[in-house]
């Protein structure tokens, strides 16, 4: 029997959503459970799973089109039936079509000299999207030699880059040497042509939407404190391995960010606060949202009830929301209720940034990159000297209708004290 395949509803608030790529054709076989087709909605991006194993018989919506929760899309055979013509390309969308070929608007930062092995065939039996596909291909990167770490063994993107920062396989004599050349800087993934009228993705209009919206909204004011790593960073150096041996989870410094912002805002619970009408709202617990940059946008997952977790649940907790948001498996609660955001530039190179709020949040907190500078120390005995020190600068994004700057300082204060006194274990 034909199975329907159907427009998921992502959320009780969405009605409708925009099929941006079928990873099928016409014809090709599926297993339950594969990624079909990627769709695009007022709240998330998402790839959407095959409901049953056969052959793709029928694509009833194109690329670009936009339709009802519920609506057929396509059509799964059990095999038998011959399959019919894809859905024409050239069919207009119910709204302007979003596309691929906007410029992403954070890419990664380069990195060292791709390994010259060949792309092998088994490459295409390795569960991944297209992105991930594209990007092995630019670097080439074997497929089949990566450890994917995504939901079922899938390969990320962050097991891509990950693999050519460590260095794959040592390449075999026919293959070209990639070591006494520079590897090209990465380029956006099918960047328009110069000239071309590109119309924005939904994603886009949405993240403009909601930036303006914000600088409507909030009256914001930065702060930026200059803030000691040097002691975070040589704990992390120390146990990074045994971290990893141990809870099999990398260990980052979003964690330490994280944890020293919670214990930050249990002092100072103004910041954590929002305004509703002419009153004020104190969020019993703090969901801390993460900013994750994708190639095709910007998304804040939540970790909601961060204040309940210990140093390892938080670890893993923002792993898993950055794995999930750059594999389209987000779904529309994961981005809903936060309460405070963090967002790091720094992993780009930026020295600090000054973030819009996150609304209906009250501040964000932007992490620039740590880098190592001289620094002037005093001792207890008043006497200075110079070190070279691992240095962080973070801004405070927040809204002075409802927040004061004295406050604003004073949380940052105590943020910076937490972080260049840490003493908790981390696990």
């Amino acid at each position: 029997m034909p199975t329907d395949i159907v427009m998921p509803q992502m959320g009780e608030s969405i009605f409708e959503g925009t099929i941006t790529k079928w990873l099928k054709k016409a014809g090709d076989k599926v297993q339950r459970d594969e990624p079909l087709f990627e769709i695009s909605t007022d709240k998330v991006d998402a790839e959407i799973p095959a409901p049953a194993s056969g052959i793709l018989q029928e694509i009833k919506a194109a690329e670009g089109s936009t339709v009802q929760v519920n609506s057929v899309v396509g059509i799964i055979s059990d095999g038998d039936a011959a399959p019919a013509k894809a859905a024409p390309a050239a069919a207009a969308p119910a709204k302007p079509a979003p596309t691929k070929q906007e410029a992403p608007a954070a890419v990664a930062a380069p990195v060292a000299a791709a390994p010259a092995a060949s792309v092998s065939d088994e490459a295409d039996d390795v569960r991944s999207s297209p992105l991930v596909r594209k990007l092995a291909k630019e670097h080439s990167v074997d497929l089949a030699q990566v450890q994917g770490t995504g939901l079922g063994g899938r390969v990320t993107k962050q097991d891509i880059l990950n693999f050519v920062e460590q260095g794959a396989p040592a390449p075999t004599a026919s293959a070209p040497a990639a070591a006494s050349r520079p590897a090209p800087a990465p380029t956006p993934a099918a960047a328009p042509i110069p000239g071309e009228l590109v119309p924005l993705t939904k994603m886009r209009s949405i993240i403009a939407q909601r930036m303006i919206e914000s600088r409507r909204t909030s009256a914001h004011v930065h702060c930026m404190f200059e803030v000691d790593m040097t002691r975070i960073a040589n704990l992390r150096n120390k146990q990074k391995s045994g971290f990893e041996q141990r809870n099999g989870a990398r260990l980052t410094f979003m964690p330490f960010f994280v944890r020293a912002t919670i214990i930050a805002l249990q002092q100072y619970p103004i910041i954590n606060a929002s305004l509703e009408g002419d009153s004020i709202r104190y969020h019993r617990n703090i969901n801390v949202g993460i900013a994750v940059a994708l190639d095709w946008g910007l998304i804040v997952p939540v970790l909601k009830n961060s204040d309940e977790r210990n140093f390892l649940g938080l670890q893993r907790g923002i792993t898993d929301l950055g794995e999930r948001a750059r594999g389209k498996k987000l779904l529309p609660t994961d981005i809903e209720g936060s309460t405070f955001t963090i967002t790091n530039p720094g992993q780009f190179g930026a020295v600090f940034g000054l973030p819009i709020i996150n609304q209906p949040n009250s501040a964000i907190l932007g992490i620039g990159g740590i880098a190592k500078q001289p620094m002037v120390l005093t001792d207890e005995n008043g006497g200075d000297s110079i070190a070279i020190r691992s240095v962080v600068h973070l801004t405070l994004g927040y809204d002075h209708r409802l927040i004061d700057g004295a406050v604003a300082d004073q949380f940052m204060a105590y943020l910076k004290k937490v972080l260049e006194n840490w003493n908790e274990d981390i696990g």
